[in-house]
């Protein structure tokens, strides 16, 4: 099964032919730009579309703490997106109090352990919607 640096590589070797469908659900990849160093992190994530738009959850498992790329995007919230062989620049926000229901429930009906990652840990999981700059 593909992980972390290695999903990222055959992703990106493969057109999303390899490493998109991943465990019954599909994944793209987000480059944030490091909100210290200034570099490139590729991170593969679960994602669903939702209008012409991508969600994805920061939930880091359930981790106390929000995960990196989540705080790189808040310093710095133009990102680059690969949703398989399409690659493109979006502007990263984190869903209002008003969307979140709508989009917490899309992204559990592709990865119920969405909620019990929120179970483990007191922060409230942040939604991001990409919104591609056209």
């Amino acid at each position: 099964m593909l992980y972390g640096k290695e999903h990222v590589e055959r992703y990106q070797q493969t057109g999303g032919a390899e490493g998109h469908d991943w465990n019954g659900t599909t994944v793209l990849l987000l480059t944030t730009r490091g909100r210290n160093s200034g570099r490139p992190y590729t991170t593969p994530l679960i994602y669903q579309p939702h209008d012409s738009d991508y969600v994805i959850v920061a939930s880091k498992g359930g981790d106390p703490n929000d995960p990196d790329w989540y705080a790189n995007l808040q310093a710095d919230p133009e990102v680059e997106v690969q949703v398989k062989a399409d690659r493109f620049k979006a502007r990263a926000r984190t869903a209002t109090d008003e969307e979140k229901p709508e989009l917490w429930g899309l992204m559990t009906r592709t990865w119920p352990d969405y909620d019990d990652y929120q179970q483990k840990t007191d922060r409230p999981i942040p939604v991001v919607v990409l919104e591609r700059i056209t």
